[in-house]
């Protein structure tokens, strides 16, 4: 049987958004400060497109994730919103909305994982 590391993910996963949220709320404490720019992290996802992980397959009727039926879901990024005449590109709506983008993905993740667990845990109750 292969080790599971979902958890494990879903453990870097909620690091990440927890140093994504204080990137954010350093950019809404910084919204007046002149010249200050907006940062942000690298997207989760981008950088697990860099890990050597990959989709298994352990049945021949299971979804290739590069075969011919498969089409990108990611949506196109855009740049960030004006510079303000202080030099300053904080926007707080942009901050606000990227708050709600981590606030939504730990409840995603913390779903899933709950899921994940009672699957296995039902499995396990199964076997035994």
């Amino acid at each position: 049987m292969n080790p599971i590391f979902l958890f494990n993910l879903a453990s870097r996963q909620l690091q990440h958004l927890a140093a994504r949220q204080a990137v954010i709320s350093g950019n809404i404490a910084n919204a007046n400060t002149p010249g200050y720019r907006a940062r942000d992290l690298t997207p989760f996802r981008d950088l697990l497109d860099k890990t050597v992980l990959s989709m298994a397959a352990s049945q021949p009727g299971h979804l290739e994730i590069d075969g011919p039926g498969a089409r990108p879901a990611r949506a196109a990024s855009k740049d960030g919103w004006d510079i303000v005449h202080s030099g300053n590109s904080v926007s707080i709506e942009e901050q606000l909305m990227k708050s709600g983008e981590v606030s939504r993905d730990q409840a995603l993740n913390g779903g899933v994982v709950k899921a994940f667990n009672r699957m296995l845990a039902l499995s396990v109750r199964n076997a035994q």
